[in-house]
């Protein structure tokens, strides 16, 4: 059996290792309870069996299309999030007080949401200036005073999730951000699952493990509530911008997964406010659209008139009350990275309850205090487009060059309000395998919430992992990788 990397002594909260020890192994350490007979078999496994399981599951899910693209890619448009064969594990009664704290998030998030298209109580307050939200690229007008059904916004809600150590707590549980327009990566959760129990059958008979193979039915029954249309059988799409759409796997699985159709614009219709599909019988009236699209590219009529990613008129039959979308128009508004400090105060605000999950420690660069101490700090700090996703429009601060770190402090200081910052979080680790064996990689989680006539997850969700050692950036497109979430029973 080959040898396993030298432990450096850890800065960060190690979900595998109880505390750092003299070892030359990270194998050999005191292990958590809830690790521990994962920790006898990586002791036990010989080190060239696991590689070829790791080039097999590769195999796998190429075969099967588990790609995602990579836009601006010269290399080709289609890659294979690499997979890590070594299991997150979580015990119960972690996950239980976390997905407490998504429930109660996710519900404060939604009431936000129907405030804001209503009586905007939230914004007569001092928690948020009117401008944030009013003159905010997100906000909607068109959905001002719009009913929807349960006054639900956000059906899917994927909530990024951190630990790390804070003042005397170790491991503590934190909000990195809130993903609520058409949040990703819920197939590689399930697919992980399955690649999982196909390579090591001998671990699942071994542990407890709660399942996650039954999602694509919670969110069928979920979009399924959303019906407006007193039918007994519900028409329900996922409308997809097409195959050359980074998540287009994703769109496909899912449909198939729940037995309804996948579709694209030109594949629906709207006439005197209904939407239809058209099929090989003839036109079918549509009542719920998963939609996977964003909000400008949705209707031609009522947003970008160049597109064709959805049917012209839609918001017209949204609005007469004749069809669903989900998550509703306008949700993004709750999902800004301006908006994200603020969702404590939310919680306070509609729930009257102390948030059980914290924000990381953010500064709005808006604030010109907060943008003094921002630039003074930049070498120490990340900062993020508050429209950003993928790791794209960010610094890095410590890993930045003098050059990088100029040329961002002008971009901040011509554009302030288009930035938040926040200290460089010691994302915690776990055991992953890597070239020369298993070693602490830097972990993230982001679950999936479900909001229908009740708010409902499955116990897992989808672990990103940072393979680069060091590297604290998770998502597959700046090199990540993506591991199998277990939640013992």
């Amino acid at each position: 059996m080959s040898a396993h990397p030298p432990l450096a002594r850890p800065t960060f909260f190690d979900e595998f290792l109880l505390h750092a020890h003299a070892g030359d192994n990270y194998l050999s350490g005191p292990v958590r309870p809830h690790y521990q007979m994962i920790s006898q078999w990586l002791r036990e496994a010989d080190v060239d069996t696991l590689r070829a399981r790791r080039e097999e599951s590769e195999l796998l899910f190429r075969r099967v299309g588990i790609t995602f693209a990579v836009y601006g890619d010269d290399d080709g448009t289609e890659r294979t999030i690499p997979f890590d064969i070594v299991p997150r594990i979580f015990p119960a009664k972690e996950w239980d007080t976390l997905q407490k704290g998504l429930r109660q998030r996710v519900q404060a998030l939604n009431c936000f949401l129907h405030d804001v298209y209503h009586q905007q109580h939230i914004l007569k307050t001092n928690i948020l200036l009117p401008e944030q939200v009013l003159l905010n690229t997100q906000y909607r007008p068109e959905m001002q005073g719009m009913d929807v059904p349960l006054d639900i916004y956000a059906h899917i809600a994927g909530i990024d999730i951190v630990r790390a150590t804070h003042g005397d707590e170790e491991g503590a549980f934190f909000v990195l951000e809130d993903n609520l327009r058409v949040p990703s990566g819920v197939s590689y959760m399930i697919e992980n699952r399955k690649m999982m129990m196909r390579l090591f059958p001998e671990l699942f008979a071994k542990h407890r493990i709660a399942p996650v193979e039954h999602y694509p039915d919670l969110l069928l029954d979920t979009l399924t509530q959303m019906a407006v249309s007193e039918k007994r059988y519900s028409n329900v799409v996922v409308l997809t911008p097409g195959v050359y759409n980074s998540a287009y796997f994703e769109h496909a699985f899912l449909a198939q997964q729940m037995g309804v159709e996948l579709v694209e614009g030109q594949d629906l219709f709207v006439e005197a406010d209904v939407v239809y599909m058209r099929t090989t019988q003839g036109p079918r009236q549509v009542d719920v659209i998963y939609r996977r699209v964003d909000d400008d590219f949705l209707d031609p009529e009522a947003f970008r008139e160049d597109s064709t990613l959805g049917p012209a008129g839609l918001m017209r039959a949204y609005r007469a009350g004749n069809v669903t979308i989900c998550n509703a128009v306008g949700t993004g508004i709750a999902d800004d990275k301006s908006i994200y400090p603020h969702v404590p105060d939310m919680i306070r605000f509609y729930l009257s309850e102390e948030p059980i999950l914290h924000n990381v420690p953010t500064y709005s660069c808006r604030d010109p205090k907060a943008l003094s101490h921002v630039l003074a700090n930049l070498a120490d700090l990340v900062v993020k487009e508050v429209h950003g996703a993928g790791g794209y429009g960010m610094l890095v601060g410590p890993t930045a060059s003098k050059n990088e770190l100029e040329a961002f402090s002008l971009q901040l200081k011509a554009n302030p309000a288009n930035y938040i910052a926040q200290p460089t979080l010691a994302l915690s680790t776990c055991p992953t395998f890597v070239g020369a064996g298993v070693a602490p990689r830097h972990i993230d989680l982001r679950p999936f919430v479900l909001s229908g006539q009740e708010i409902r997850l499955v116990s897992g969700g989808l672990t990103r992992v940072a393979l680069k050692e060091g590297s604290l950036i998770v998502n597959s497109s700046q090199g990540g990788g993506t591991k199998d979430t277990w939640i013992l029973e």
